[in-house]
């Protein structure tokens, strides 16, 4: 009986290795199948043979611009824009070769050539002198203004630099050759790296309004990503809202720093992804990015098993969610049916999530289970005015911050970081606000050099 327990005993511990090992194989194949469908991965990162993240039905058509389409080709600057002006007129009729140089004419077209200077900067020199008084010999001398002595580079070409900078994502050196040899303008490496730093402190103002101005807005989306900082990972994290963006950097991704993005103070409603951070928010006040729900849904398909049901189920239910907010945004039905409509979803992703969460499959019940806890805020778009079902704003506004990480592989320093944080703040909110970027930034640096406060972006 001994020998028969001791090899029972081993056939147990044999079996339960080979699931742990079967487990193990199946979770390799499906990191194998990560793809931008099924995982925040982006689509340039995909592996080599991954399924389109859209795959578009042929229409028969041609490429290109279509019959009907509107046009959007360039427009003509108006009169008193125009710097130079050559007028062609006849001189002769084609038909009996009168003279026509008397005649009255009448503009029967324009065409406009936009054109680089040889140099593209002006530059003014400022000259003080000294004058002795004739009648005591006393000697007097005039003094150039402090603001002017700040800079050898005037507020608008400095912008200039910290949009090519922080938009273009242009390194020190091909900045330099740029300001050199474009606009014509010697400028030393050094000097790129000291307007950054001007430019960062005239914007700290600006910054800390954002802050509070996203702070106290009624509906916020949030979302983070990762930077470096001397090879070390931090994290970039952003909020943004209808008509405003601020970005702020902190070195850990947890609920105190999404306290200090927004000052402290988490008012509002919030659109999120379902990391653990934003669980500290009420689920009456938060909304979950529905995007992500479609992506997890794949993942359970491509699965297999149970959890295929599961999966297919869920991705039914987001279809339709899609399709009534199409429906809503584009006016054809209001919140009250939205509302109505959304209702017989709701019951049958419940009960698709409550199937999944009895399985006993780890992933996938897993899954269900964290829906199940956060059911409330997957619904919350549907009643809060302004509240969209998916993050794409906040990740929209992340976008040009990962393509910047991606080539300049983060910051070097504090100051850097801060400086990522204050330009991004004021490049997406003059975005948002459909505003002239490098007019606002030559405002703000003539301000910050003449002393004076320093005004936010416009409205």
């Amino acid at each position: 009986m001994s020998q028969v327990r001791l090899l029972r005993g081993k056939l147990q511990r044999e079996q339960a290795f080979r699931l742990a090992a079967q487990q193990q194989v199946k979770d390799l194949e499906e990191r194998l199948r990560v793809n931008a469908t099924n995982s925040s991965l982006p689509p340039s990162a995909n592996p080599r043979g991954a399924p389109k993240p859209t795959v578009k039905r042929p229409t028969g058509r041609k490429r290109g611009a279509q019959m009907g389409h509107k046009g959007h080709g360039r427009k003509l600057l108006p009169p008193e824009q125009v710097d130079h002006r050559v007028e062609y007129r006849p001189r002769v009729c084609e038909h009996c070769r009168a003279s026509l140089d008397k005649e009255p004419a009448e503009l029967v077209g324009r065409h406009q050539v936009a054109e680089l200077p040889p140099r593209a900067v002006q530059i003014t020199e400022h000259r003080s002198f000294a004058c002795r008084c004739a009648g005591c010999g006393k000697i007097n001398r005039a003094f150039i203004p402090a603001s002017v002595r700040a800079s050898s580079i005037g507020a608008r070409l400095s912008g200039a630099i910290g949009v090519l900078s922080a938009l273009v994502h242009g390194s020190r050196r091909a900045i330099e050759d740029v300001v050199s040899d474009v606009l014509g303008c010697p400028i030393a490496l050094g000097s790129i790296s000291a307007r950054e730093r001007e430019l960062s402190d005239a914007l700290e103002g600006p910054h800390g309004q954002l802050a509070t101005e996203l702070s106290a807005a009624k509906v916020k989306y949030v979302d983070e990503t990762s930077w470096y900082r001397k090879s070390v990972e931090q994290w970039l994290f952003v909020a943004a809202s209808a008509s405003a963006a601020v970005f702020r950097i902190e070195k850990c991704r947890t609920r105190s720093s999404l306290k200090q993005l927004l000052r402290g103070k988490l008012r509002g409603v919030f659109c999120t992804d379902r990391h653990s951070i934003y669980d500290l928010l009420p689920l009456c006040r938060r909304g979950v990015c529905w995007a992500h729900l479609k992506r997890d849904f794949v993942r359970c398909v491509e699965r297999g098993g149970a959890s295929e049901a599961i999966g297919q189920g869920g991705l039914d239910v987001c279809r339709q969610v899609f399709g009534l907010w199409r429906e809503f945004r584009e006016g054809r039905i209001g919140r009250w049916q939205l509302q109505t409509n959304i209702e017989p979803l709701r019951r049958k992703l419940h009960k698709v999530l409550q199937d999944g969460a009895a399985l006993g499959i780890g992933k996938t019940s897993g899954l269900c289970r964290g829906l199940l806890k956060r059911e409330q805020a997957m619904w919350n778009w549907a009643k809060v005015p302004g509240l969209e079902p998916t993050n794409n704003l906040a990740e929209r506004m992340l976008r040009p911050a990962v393509m910047w990480r991606n080539k300049s592989f983060g910051s070097d320093s504090l100051g850097g970081c801060v400086f990522v944080e204050r330009m991004l703040s004021i490049i997406q909110t003059i975005k948002l606000r459909k505003q002239n970027l490098l007019d606002y930034l030559a405002r703000a640096l003539a301000a910050h050099r003449a002393g004076l406060p320093v005004p936010g972006p416009g409205p």
